[in-house]
């Protein structure tokens, strides 16, 4: 019986690529988002708000076996400068970013076998970020949790880890004009910015059975953008 992966944001952009990616792989993928995700071959769609505990516990339940691999990716962005920042705003970002990861990672650990997978995704932010007081908090947060989960799980085999993307290509760019997305794309060592795909990989490399003795790990995925001026 193939390998049962959870991933949630999973209706587009970075979680859908990383459904597909572990679909290719030879999971059986339950994609699940608020805005319910397309249906493909190894991709069943749920609507899941991972805020919600009693929604969670009511779609695990409805799976036919226990998740080996999960995969949070469920998020939100803004941003904003530090001297504009409401309690508001924190709150909404850590409702998702952080108590979001907590919720499904509980739910799901209760019943994970020994030997599953836990992936999450926080962001190159957590190192620091303008206008991104809350929303780097938040997932700095994750990578704390993270780490917490890689070490009390460790004893059963489950390799809790985290990826960080820089700027990737996704609907949070649209706003941004082709000569501004050129400017960002030559700041990067790579040349380019960043694809789904990218997260994808990283995610289906946490994923595999061969990586049990990695976990409680930050995989930054952003071009070398991280290096700052060494680089250059």
């Amino acid at each position: 019986m193939n390998r049962l992966a959870l991933v949630t944001g999973a209706a587009r952009g970075i979680g859908r690529a990383i459904a597909e990616r572990l679909a290719a792989d030879g999971f059986t993928v339950v994609a699940a988002d608020r805005d319910l995700p397309d249906a493909a071959d190894g991709i069943t769609p749920i609507r899941l708000d991972v805020t919600d505990r009693l929604a969670v516990k009511a779609a695990l339940t409805g799976l036919d076996r226990p998740v080996d691999v999960l995969v949070n990716n469920a998020g939100v962005y803004s941003d904003r400068p530090f001297m504009e920042l409401t309690e508001a705003d924190f709150e909404a970002m850590l409702a998702v970013n952080l108590m979001g990861v907590f919720i499904v990672s509980q739910e799901v650990l209760r019943s994970m076998p020994d030997g599953g997978r836990i992936v999450t995704v926080s962001s190159r932010s957590y190192l620091g970020a303008r206008n991104m007081g809350h929303y780097g908090a938040s997932k700095a947060a994750v990578v704390a949790l993270t780490r917490t989960m890689a070490i009390e799980f460790a004893d059963r085999d489950i390799a809790v880890n985290a990826i960080a993307p820089g700027l990737v290509e996704t609907s949070i760019l649209d706003q941004l004009t082709p000569e501004r997305r050129a400017d960002l794309a030559r700041l990067q060592p790579t040349g380019r910015l960043g694809q789904p795909q990218d997260i994808a990989a990283a995610a289906a490399y946490l994923a595999a059975p061969a990586t049990q003795f990695i976990t409680g790990q930050v995989l930054i995925v952003d071009g070398g953008k991280s290096l700052g001026g060494v680089w250059m």
